[in-house]
């Protein structure tokens, strides 16, 4: 008989990775008694791959994340060891921050954050199941034999859940290099109703920094003038601009991967998980990209002065010989040794469509699913969606609105949205263009957006506030200065050209126009120059992608009640009518997104739908 451990927790959160930290830490800032469960207290944090936060859209939910209250973006900002916006050579929409991180300092930090939080225990254990009454949560049981009490259980457990490491042909249990898995969660939630599936992902070598010869290879310095993820990290911003390095694979070595395929657990059929198609690995690149006789590749250390480097571009499960012999025919690694092989990892995920948009799951009251436990890849997407979770745990149990972020607000927003309304069926990685409202969602715009909900829930303070009207009314009076003024140019005669007018010109920036009204652009902070020239410069486009969001407002605001049975509308397409019955959107909104569902299902389910909540007044 399982034995019952003391009182009842308002939020046990199962593991202590990226989305684990983010949900324990806003569940206990918003008051609420928090558990943290975890294999082992000493991982808390590990990055257990690549040495980097951010990158394209990444960035962009690092920032939403910090906007919100969440701690990423502040523990890249104090560990980073360099700093690069990426995408600069397109539009400021896409613009993406992104840094190398000191691995070792960086789980240190978040860590001891983790620790010092008030309402928030460590627990070491192994959470295999749950417990539940009535269709809602109870408890969580361990593989000890224990339960533990809880309104709510966040379950964030990663590819540690059935995971299976691969390197050519040889295999064992693992949830990453080194730390066994996780068992049983699985069978739990399979028993309960859910669904799950297969994914996998993979690694690349480490390699000894002394075997490498890097005058064969570029350097790559981050920005001269770094921008932090935080907005909270103090100015002025002056962290470490650590090298990395360039260099790329050769035909040579495509060779020798081409004729090793058989022994790639990928190509054999071994491996039975679907992998991100967006981060292939070498394996794929060479077969996709039979007609590239090269792929680059860096070379990143992986903590300050670390003699382990990482080799992003070349994830890998071949046999590790084959992988070394491949290395060695590129630029600047015929000596290189391996610290530690690449390898593939797969394991168990559940359905996201299973859940509703706060994370929560559909059938199971008080049961939230975070990370790559919904199908996501990157650390960035799981803490988002940890965040999210924490969240509306803590608003659960202390009789809060939940929080649902629309497309139109925040890259979090259009992620979970993604998730829950289409099918999964390999690892979700975020990217600009999944969302139709980039100019409303950039980077240095995400505290305007997102941070009074961070106040609203408690994630932030009073400081935070200030900081915030702050920063709104200087971006204000920089957009009336500008808006008032009007200069002359030296072709135009006595004619004077409104500003804001010539603002829209690509070459004119701000800096060249506040002289004119007696201003100088070093009187503003950079973040609040930038923004309000970013919102005046792009002022049309953003107009319309406002009008846009409007539009759609009302598909978002009709919700679809559980009651409603779709299989009265008659009238509708037999495959629209088997997907929104499988995925059961809460909204006609979601409704609209579903792969296979049409504007005529739409208008269909609208009409049944209004005509049904009629009939349930006329009789209620």
């Amino acid at each position: 008989m399982p034995r019952q451990t003391g009182r009842q927790w308002d939020v046990v959160v199962a593991g202590g990775g990226h989305a684990g930290i983010e949900a324990a830490l806003a569940a206990a800032k918003m008051g609420a008694r928090t558990l943290l469960v975890t294999l082992d207290p000493e991982a808390i944090g590990r990055m257990s791959c690549n040495p980097a936060i951010g990158g394209l859209a990444k960035g962009h939910l690092v920032r939403e994340i910090d906007a919100l209250g969440g701690e990423m973006g502040l523990a890249a900002d104090r560990n980073g060891i360099q700093f690069k916006t990426l995408n600069t050579r397109k539009g400021r929409a896409v613009w993406s921050p992104r840094a190398q991180i000191d691995k070792r300092t960086y789980a240190a930090d978040v860590s001891a954050v983790v620790r010092h939080q008030q309402n928030l225990t460590i627990d070491t254990g192994e959470v295999t199941g749950l417990r539940t009454d009535g269709g809602a949560v109870t408890g969580v049981t361990l593989k000890s034999g224990a339960v533990i009490p809880c309104r709510t259980a966040i379950l964030t457990c990663g590819t540690f859940v059935n995971g299976l490491i691969h390197i050519g042909n040889k295999q064992f249990k693992a949830g990453r290099l080194g730390e066994r898995r996780s068992e049983g969660i699985t069978e739990s939630l399979r028993a309960l109703g859910l669904r799950a599936g297969r994914l996998k992902t993979g690694t690349p070598p480490r390699l000894h920094r002394d075997s490498i010869d890097w005058s064969q290879t570029a350097l790559a310095l981050g920005d001269e003038q770094p921008v932090p993820f935080s907005f909270r990290t103090p100015l002025p911003f002056e962290p470490a601009n650590e090298p990395c390095h360039l260099t790329y694979t050769s035909a040579a070595g495509h060779e020798i991967i081409a004729e090793n395929l058989h022994l790639s657990p990928m190509y054999t059929g071994v491996i039975e998980g679907v992998g991100p198609r967006y981060c292939p690995s070498i394996e794929d690149k060479v077969v996709r990209f039979a007609d590239r006789d090269r792929h680059q590749l860096f070379l990143e250390p992986e903590w300050h002065d670390a003699h382990q480097i990482y080799v992003n571009g070349f994830s890998t499960s071949l046999p590790e010989e084959v992988q070394l012999a491949a290395l060695r025919e590129s630029s600047g690694l015929a000596e290189v040794r391996f610290i530690r092989p690449g390898y593939a990892i797969e394991y168990d995920y559940f359905l996201p469509n299973q859940l509703q948009a706060t994370l929560e799951s559909k059938d199971i009251a008080g049961l939230f699913l975070a990370g790559q436990m919904n199908g996501t890849s990157g650390y960035e997407e799981a803490a988002a969606q940890g965040l999210m979770a924490g969240i509306n745990a803590g608003a659960a149990v202390n009789g809060m609105q939940p929080l649902v972020l629309g497309r139109d607000e925040a890259y979090i927003g259009v992620m979970i949205d993604d998730l829950i309304t289409k099918s999964t069926l390999e690892p979700y990685r975020m990217f600009t263009s999944r969302a139709e409202y980039r100019l409303l969602l950039r980077p240095d715009n995400a505290d305007l957006r997102l941070s009074q909900k961070g106040i609203d829930y408690g994630l932030l303070g009073s400081g935070d506030l200030e900081r915030l009207e702050r920063r709104r009314g200087e971006i204000g009076h920089i957009k009336a200065t500008v808006q008032q003024l009007r200069v002359s140019l030296p072709d135009s005669g006595d004619e004077r050209i409104p500003a804001a007018q010539l603002l829209k010109r690509p070459e004119i920036l701000l800096a060249d126009l506040l002289p004119e009204a007696g201003e100088s652009g070093a009187v503003y902070a950079a973040a609040n120059l930038f923004t309000a020239e970013t919102d005046m410069k792009y002022a049309g486009y953003i107009e319309r992608q406002t009008r846009q969001a409007e539009a759609l407002k009302r598909l978002e605001s009709t919700a679809i009640d559980p009651g409603f049975d779709v299989s009265t509308v008659t009238a509708m397409r037999p495959e629209a009518r088997e997907k929104i019955a499988a995925i059961r959107p809460e909204t006609l909104g979601q409704a609209s997104r579903i792969s296979g569902v049409n504007p005529p299902d739409i208008a269909l389910l609208s009409i049944h739908l209004q005509r049904w909540y009629v009939s349930r007044e006329t009789f209620s």
